[in-house]
């Protein structure tokens, strides 16, 4: 309800005095899902009594009287919950309505039944209350024809009651309206259903599922039989042999049309149904050419199923008026003259002739095609012609038949005497091709007879060709798509009726005007743009003869087969009225249950007849979730919950033989609350929850021990105060509620200490679901401020530490140390140290395992430092590496002097693991991901108990923690649904155009901040995580920064933070290196995962940059090598200097450094050459994972000054068909002339011969060999190459080239062939497409055996 609707004033009319005041009155139908955005509206007399109130609602909705309730929905009663007396005399006024407001009032299940649906019969047909129904059961008011299609979504329950007019209509699959339109014409044909009903279906011959007439055979029996509104096609489609994606194409009803008939034609071969087709639809025409000069005629006879009629003449910009003038037009012979002159056998020359079409024969059933879909040849679409075409509901035929036609002597019969065939009507729409159909009969009606009988047949043929229209299938829409839909006149009562889909209404004959088309205006060219596009596209008559007429058969009148069929769909459709009936009476409603014994909240749904009660229920749930092992059945029962909020509202005590319909409140489609399977243990007792209760989860907090213990459920009232709540958890927890500090999560990271006594707690903040942390000890903690408490920094740890799970890398350098350092601390237990937390181990030697960190840090610090003094190579990497070490600084205490003996056994073991080599380790993030087998730490690790557990407070001292947070107490600290759903920030490299130092000038460690919590334990991974891959689950504040989450990894790893990198993995498995160091872990969230690489991370000024290869001449011209870093201001020789190592190790690539030069990459195109003195972000911009090429030279790099301009250039040899390989051409400037003279000299063509033209797209520019010649912009008339349209300003530009004087290879048809075949071939597999080729559109087809695979033989 929108809050302000309620006292919003309704607009009164004038009212005299002798005027009644009037109450508006909305409803709200509540008892569907599908209804509940709906309303009703009711303006009624003050003085109308609340009986009648009922009796108009009833009618509005659809329903029974007496079957649902009214309950108020706002204003001063909003909160009575009881319904409206129903059989009150009083009137609305004095039951609480008011006038001139808005009444709103909510229609609901009456004793927990939905209401029943009022029969079709005792309904009302007033098609304003049919607009205006809201029931679960729409009635769709009538639909005429002339509606323009609104594509709707139609669901089962629509289809349920019959229409009005006591038709049946046809469920759209998707898009087969047109489909539709023609089964309902066939159907309302009675020739053809009486004639389909006499064939009978042999089951032991045919598959039914794919015998089309017998699947037409159950669609015209459910059509006359079924009482629902509307039936599925699909039985008939599979039996097409269509799938699922011909729902989705829409066709032309016509070609349908053809495409069936000569369907059924085949499957009724040899059966008395073989001939009905030709019988009902089939007409002849003859095809003639006559000449002027001699009179000697050629023709043949074509057979027809349709006649196709031109709506606008070719050429002309006016349409036919009428049908009768478009088949007029039809038969009007056209002359042959001039260079179309006919040759005529009788005169052996041309001679100038009359060509045309005359019927010899007309159909029973007569199908009219109006053209409305047309080619226009200015925009190249096809488009619709929507002009004005009328036709008469009765049409005379008897003028477009030929008699005379018979009686000439110069007639002879001819199979086609050199007659153009353009004019035939078959040649394109008939459903027979005469030229390839043996066995069509040519005459023989005119030749089984004499000449008189012949005429007199005619004679009378033509006395009696009156037909009546009875079906125009109509489209409304464009050439690209639209909708169909049929009115049809019924042969039992003569009314037109409109079947549109599932809607069948009654229409007048008005609404068949209205699809003439056409606009009210003038007829003229444009007309058609401004005209309805809802307008008839193909008519049906029948021919009036009383003795060939039909009626459709009697049910007495049905062959056995088709009884026996009727009494099968009969009971088919009984049994689903009664499967409809009771899905209708169960009840669907989410169950959840929390295992026993596995301790996972397991979700299901039940579904239970209304009428079940609570104790059957609840042993249906009990078998749903399968617990007969786990608990017994009475330790069970039902309770309302409210899983959004993990709320348990209410239990139901003393209600176990109630039904669900009336405990649930009816039977709904969905609920707004859920139902939990609650179980206890046989020596516990249910605890009852009451509705208005709010359910509390308590959280001991243990400030000695720093723990926080696992909820404990405490139910209590809005209204009491926080003293009275206290008491309450004090009896729950048996703490003193004296001390008793309460804190209240009442959202993520917001924690709110209740010290106010007298406050209630619905003033406090809570609501149905509530967390809440205690703490009752007696420590001096209490009167700390509480920000700078204890308490509150431990739940704010709480609140912010996340669960990750950590993936080492194989084989790290610091297993061996690792191995040590857990043998030498394996033993007995030990004590608690005052300051951190004390690995087990002998009591002689005790060690903390911060000790044990800072010493591997100092041990890996002490190597490096003894390396670098032991003077090794002046490699430059290798000493920055050294620098890297050097400035590692423990952020840790430091350790014991008694460790010495430990120290040099440590030392002597990492030794083993140069830290010179570790740059080889570097791979780059391809070749990571190309290479996913990775072993990880030591298995001593695992098999240990230590773990790593750091807090630093604002001042860096460390503060005691004893056990640290348990690991319950971060496992189930749940955070809100809000929270959990956060999306995630990509952490990437991409998004920093720089990266921050992991270390300050100082080389203290930017680590050292605030939030420094750490707990790390080993973890076992699930089988498919790779085989012998070692894991650590880690417990981490959040707000700790990159570099000190690193540096904490660091005796995991084994190498120092700056020696490896860490890569966040995404649900779909894809891995980003997170590179910002000083920013937080705030967009990781529980149960993320980390994957470790080694390799040196990058340091501020740092960027990683990715090389590829670029190989111009080769079918792939870009080639990833290696992944390198650049720093800023380092200058390009310099970078490459660091990499001849690399490109020599990881490529294979032995160079030198004046073999190659890198330059810009941008995709694939190669750019700006990048000369050895340009400084990286001074003359060159450098981003996050940069690209650039490098390019191995042929010999001296020419490109010596930015003022140069290099290109690429390919010469075109057009007499060979064929492209030379690429060359580089230096520019001294951009001058066309000196680029002419430089391919001259490369080439050897004569200066003035030389032709060049600009390539086209990514490089290398492909373009095929057929199309270079002429498609390309030769020789463009510059001066400059910086121009239009040239715009060549940077290195890397493609140009073709050749000598004009060069003519082109002459191909016969079988050698372009073949070389378009290979270009084909070579363009796909570079990517590059040949030409633009629109899809094709699907063909209609029919497959006789049901297989999608094989294609019908059509004549």
């Amino acid at each position: 309800m929108v809050p302000s609707e309620e006292n919003q004033l309704v607009p009164k009319e004038v009212e005299s005095a002798a005027e009644e005041p009037r109450v508006l009155c909305i409803i709200q139908d509540t008892t569907n899902s599908k209804t509940v955005n709906e309303r009703v509206t009711l303006n009624l007399p003050a003085s109308t009594p609340l009986k009648r109130l009922f009796e108009d609602v009833a009618s509005k909705v659809g329903y029974v009287n007496g079957t649902f309730d009214l309950m108020w929905g706002n204003g001063d009663n909003v909160t009575d919950t009881t319904p409206i007396d129903q059989n009150s005399d009083k009137t609305i006024l004095d039951a609480g309505f008011e006038p001139g407001k808005k009444n709103f009032l909510h229609l609901t299940d009456k004793d927990g039944e939905q209401p029943h649906i009022m029969p079709e019969e005792s309904g009302t047909t007033d098609d304003s209350v049919q607009d205006r129904f809201i029931g679960p059961l729409p009635r769709e008011g009538s639909v005429g024809c002339t509606n323009d299609y609104v594509s709707q979504n139609y669901s089962y329950s629509s289809v349920l009651s019959k229409s009005e007019t006591g038709y049946v209509g046809l469920v759209n699959q998707a898009m087969t309206c047109y489909l539709n339109s023609l089964l309902q014409t066939l159907f309302m044909t009675p020739e053809f259903r009486n004639a389909l009903y006499k064939w009978e279906f042999e089951e032991s011959e045919e598959d039914p599922v794919t015998s089309i007439p017998y699947q037409l055979q159950r669609l015209f029996v459910l059509l006359q039989t079924s009482k629902k509104r509307a039936i599925e096609t699909t039985d008939v489609t599979r039996s097409f042999g269509w799938d699922s994606s011909e729902a989705w194409q829409q066709h032309d009803v016509q070609e349908l049309c053809r495409v069936m008939f000569d369907a059924l034609e085949q499957k009724w071969k040899q059966t008395e149904q073989a001939d009905l087709i030709n019988q009902l639809y089939q007409g002849k025409l003859k095809d003639y050419v006559r000449c002027l000069e001699c009179g000697y005629e050629g023709w043949r006879i074509d057979t027809y199923l349709d006649i196709p009629l031109v709506i606008r003449p070719y050429g002309s910009n006016q349409a036919f008026a009428s049908v009768e003038e478009a088949l007029h037009a039809f038969i009007q012979p056209e002359i042959l003259d001039g260079p179309n002159q006919y040759f005529c056998e009788r005169c052996k020359k041309k001679c100038d002739a009359r060509k045309g079409l005359r019927f010899l024969h007309f159909p029973y059933l007569l199908t009219l095609q109006l053209k409305r879909f047309d080619f226009d040849y200015t925009t190249m679409h096809r488009i619709k012609l929507n002009d004005r075409m009328t036709f008469p509901e009765e049409l005379d035929m008897s003028v477009f038949i030929d008699v005379e036609d018979e009686k000439s002597p110069q007639t002879d019969s001819c199979t086609d005497s050199g007659a153009e065939n353009e004019g035939s009507c078959h040649s394109d729409q008939m459903s027979n091709d005469f030229s390839n159909d043996d066995g069509v009969d040519e005459g023989i009606c005119l030749e089984s007879n004499s000449a008189a009988e012949r005429i007199s047949k005619a004679g009378s043929e033509k006395s009696s060709l009156l037909y009546e229209l009875f079906s125009v299938m109509v489209h409304s829409g464009s050439a690209a798509g639209g909708h169909y839909y049929a009115c049809i006149k019924s042969f039992s009562d003569d009314h037109w009726y409109s079947f549109n889909d599932q809607h069948v209404s009654k229409i007048t004959q008005e609404d068949i005007k209205k699809t003439y088309g056409g606009s009210s205006g003038s007829r003229g060219y444009y007309s058609s743009a401004f005209a309805s596009s809802t307008n008839a596209y193909m008519l049906i008559y029948r021919l009036k003869d009383p003795t060939r007429n039909a009626k459709f058969l009697e049910a007495h009148e049905y062959p056995e087969h088709i009884k026996q069929l009727v009494q099968k769909e009969r009971e088919l459709e009984e049994q689903e009225k009664r499967q409809r009936e009771i899905e209708r009476n169960t009840c669907k409603i989410k169950l959840f249950c929390m295992h026993p014994t596995k301790q996972i909240m397991m979700e299901n749904k039940l579904e239970v007849h209304k009428d079940r009660t609570l104790q059957e229920a609840v042993e249906i749930a009990y078998k749903l979730m399968e617990l007969e092992e786990a608990v017994p059945l009475d330790c069970c029962r039902l309770v309302k919950y409210d899983e959004f909020h993990d709320y348990l509202e209410r239990s139901y005590e003393g209600e176990e033989d109630t039904p669900m319909g009336l405990l649930l409140g009816g039977v709904k489609s969905t609920y707004m609350f859920d139902l939990l399977l609650e179980t206890r243990r046989p020596d516990q007792i249910f605890q009852c929850y009451k509705p208005g209760e709010v359910m509390v989860k308590v959280h001991v907090v243990d400030l000695k021990t720093e723990s926080v213990a696992p909820p404990i459920s405490v139910r209590a009232y809005l209204n009491q105060t926080v003293s009275e709540f206290k008491q309450l958890i004090s009896k729950a927890t048996h703490l003193p509620a004296e001390t008793m500090r309460v804190v209240l999560e009442r959202c993520y990271n917001d924690l709110r200490l209740l010290n106010v006594s007298s406050k209630t707690l619905k003033a406090e903040g809570f609501f149905r679901s509530n967390k809440v942390f205690i703490e009752s000890s007696e420590s001096s903690d209490r009167h700390v401020a509480y920000t700078d408490s204890h308490l509150w920094k431990l739940l704010d740890r709480h609140a912010n530490t996340i669960r990750l799970y950590v993936s080492l890398p194989e084989q790290s350098p610091g297993s061996q140390f690792r191995r040590a350092v857990y043998q030498k601390s394996s033993g007995d237990s030990g004590n608690l140290d005052e300051a951190c937390e004390r690995v087990k181990g002998p009591v002689v030697n005790m060690k903390s395992v911060e000790a044990i960190l800072e010493e591997s840090t100092e041990k890996l610090k002490s190597l490096s430092l003894q390396q670098q003094q032991e003077g090794d190579n002046g490699d430059s990497s290798k000493s920055t590496e050294a620098s890297d070490f050097e400035n590692i600084e423990s952020p840790l205490n430091e350790i014991d002097s008694s460790a010495s003996a430990e120290n040099r056994e440590l030392e002597n073991q990492i030794q083993i693991s140069d830290p010179e080599n570790l740059q080889s380790e570097e791979r780059s993030d391809s070749d990571v991901n190309n290479d996913r087998s990775t072993s990880s730490v030591d298995s001593d690790i695992l098999s240990s108990s230590h773990s790593s557990d750091t807090l630093c407070n604002v001042d860096n001292a460390p503060i005691p923690l004893a056990n640290g947070l348990d690991s319950h107490s971060i496992t189930s600290s749940r955070r809100s649904k809000a929270h959990q759903g956060k999306k995630e920030t990509w952490d990437t490299a991409e998004e920093d155009s720089g990266t921050d130092s992991e270390y300050d000038e100082s080389g203290k460690s930017r680590g050292e901040a605030q939030y420094m919590y750490f707990k790390s334990e080993p973890y076992t991974a699930d089988e498919g995580s790779g085989e012998g891959q070692k894991w650590l689950m880690v417990h981490v504040d959040k707000r700790i920064t990159l570099s000190a989450f690193k540096q904490h990894l660091e005796p995991f790893v084994g190498v120092p933070s700056s020696h490896f990198k860490v890569f966040r993995v995404y649900a779909s498995n894809q891995e980003f290196e997170s590179v910002r160091l000083n920013e937080t872990l705030s967009s990781f969230s529980d149960d993320n995962k980390i994957t470790i690489r080694l390799g040196r991370a990058l340091k501020k000024g740092e960027y990683r940059v990715k090389v590829y290869q670029l190989l111009v001449n080769e079918p792939e011209p870009c080639k990833f090598l290696l992944d390198a870093v650049f720093a800023k201001g380092m200058t390009v020789r310099q970078s490459k200097e660091e990499l001849l190592p690399q490109l020599r190790e990881q490529c294979g690539l032995d160079l030198t450094i004046d073999r190659f030069r890198l330059r810009k990459k941008t995709w694939k195109n190669p750019g700006t050459v990048f000369l050895d003195y340009h400084i990286y972000e001074e003359d060159i911009n450098i981003s996050s994972n940069w690209e650039v090429f490098l390019e191995i030279l042929d010999g001296v790099e020419k490109m010596k000054s930015m003022s140069q301009l290099a290109v690429l250039s390919r010469r075109w040899r057009p007499s060979e068909m064929k492209l030379d390989s690429f060359q580089e051409v230096v520019l001294e400037s951009s001058s066309v002339e000196e680029l002419k003279e430089k391919l001259s000299e490369i080439s050897g063509i004569p200066l003035e011969n030389i032709e060049f033209a600009k390539g086209r797209g990514t490089f290398p520019c492909d373009i095929s060999i057929l199309e270079i010649h002429q498609d390309l912009d030769w020789n463009p008339k510059v001066s400059t190459l910086n121009v239009w349209p040239l715009y060549i300003c940077d290195d890397g530009a493609v140009i073709f080239y050749r000598d004009k004087t060069e003519e082109l290879m002459e191909l016969t048809d079988e050698q372009r062939n073949e070389l378009m075949k290979k270009e084909s071939s070579r363009l796909q597999k570079t990517g590059h497409r040949v030409t633009y080729s629109p899809r094709k559109e699907k063909a209609l087809k029919i497959y006789l055996d049901g297989a999608p695979n094989k294609e019908l033989t059509q004549d």
